[in-house]
């Protein structure tokens, strides 16, 4: 009995030397090293009294605040992790800004007395001709000139309105040369087809240009008339409506241009008689009186198929083409500069 109680008192002693091993082991709590960094910060004199914060979780301590140098960051964050069971620091606290210096007034003078403004008394020693005199005059104050403001810059005036421009007129008769931008063909165009153009010599007044060469004209096709298979000519009648210069647009009343094709009606009919002559002579020997009423008529529809393979001439006015036209009523226009001055001109054909 006595060797059992022995016993259980040996285990109680054991259990409470381990249970105090494993207290003083256990590593301190977040709260606990938090206070204990925290009453380290309030002992230093540099960090005394200023608004730090730890807070601790897991063995990282975080310090936030305020403070007035590098070196008190720097000794509260050597604080933090000289304290036991902190392993890692993070160090949040600002460093203040130096505040700016204040500049200090200048001390002021004592006013001088009325009678010292105006005299200052020497002692007897000093009445002697090689001394100071006995009265020195104080010198008046030098007024401040008050600076005289610069004056106002005067508004310029704007400058007055261009004059209104003098327009010209260029007198009827005068003649017109335009250069085809577009193609005419007597076999395709059609009655009031518009075609363009530009001026191709300049139009001037006294001796002074008006309308430089190069700007638009436009006019339309007055008369066309192809040429027929048999007979017939081909005809063209053109006239001049508009010029455009420098943005206006000027109406134009001018003569008329006129071209005709060369005629092939008295040729189609000598070839139609020659070949009813030559059908005639051969029905006579194929066949007598009739045969030869049978090869005329044969023959007169030989001749006229050869003619219908051909047709009449055609006129042909290609681009760039020169024409000329005389003006038959005056044209006033503003004078102006020419958007193709020294551009060749063609002759007409």
């Amino acid at each position: 009995m006595k060797a059992r109680f022995s016993l259980y008192l040996s285990a109680a002693v054991l259990l409470t030397v381990l249970a105090a091993s494993v207290g003083c082991s256990k590593a301190p709590a977040d709260a606990q090293i938090a206070s204990d960094i925290q009453n380290r910060l309030n002992t230093d004199s540099g960090l005394q009294g200023k608004q730090l914060t730890v807070q601790a979780a897991n063995g990282s301590v975080t310090l936030s605040g305020q403070v007035d140098n590098d070196a008190q960051r720097d000794a509260a964050a050597r604080y933090a992790s000289s304290e036991p069971g902190v392993k890692q620091v993070v160090n949040n606290l600002l460093v203040a800004a130096p505040a700016p210096a204040v500049a200090q007034a200048p001390a002021e003078q004592p006013k001088p007395t009325p009678a010292a403004k105006h005299r200052r008394k020497v002692s007897p020693e000093q009445t002697d001709s090689s001394s100071a005199p006995a009265e020195v005059a104080q010198a008046a104050p030098v007024p401040t000139p008050t600076p005289t403001p610069a004056p106002a810059p005067a508004t310029p005036e704007p400058p007055p309105p261009p004059p209104p421009p003098q327009k010209v007129t260029i007198p009827s008769g005068t003649t017109l040369a335009v250069r085809l931008v577009d193609p005419i063909d007597s076999e395709t165009a059609t009655q009031g087809q518009t075609f363009h153009a530009t001026l191709n010599s300049p139009l001037a007044v006294d001796g002074e240009t008006a309308i430089p060469t190069g700007y638009n004209v436009e006019g339309h096709v007055v008369t066309v008339q192809s040429a027929g298979k048999f007979a017939g000519k081909s005809l063209l009648v053109l006239q001049l409506d508009r010029i455009t210069a420098a943005g206006k647009t000027y109406n134009l009343t001018t003569d008329q241009y006129k071209k005709e094709g060369s005629s092939r009606g008295k040729n189609t009919v000598e070839k139609v008689g020659a070949g009813a002559g030559i059908g005639a002579i051969i029905g006579a020997i194929a066949g007598g009186g009739k045969g030869a009423a049978i090869g005329a008529a044969a023959g007169g529809g030989l001749g006229a198929g050869a003619q219908a393979i051909g047709h009449g001439q055609q006129i042909k006015l290609p681009s760039e083409t020169v024409l000329n036209f005389t003006l038959q009523a005056p044209l006033t226009v503003i004078p102006m500069q020419g958007p193709n001055a020294g551009r060749p001109t063609l002759n007409t054909p």
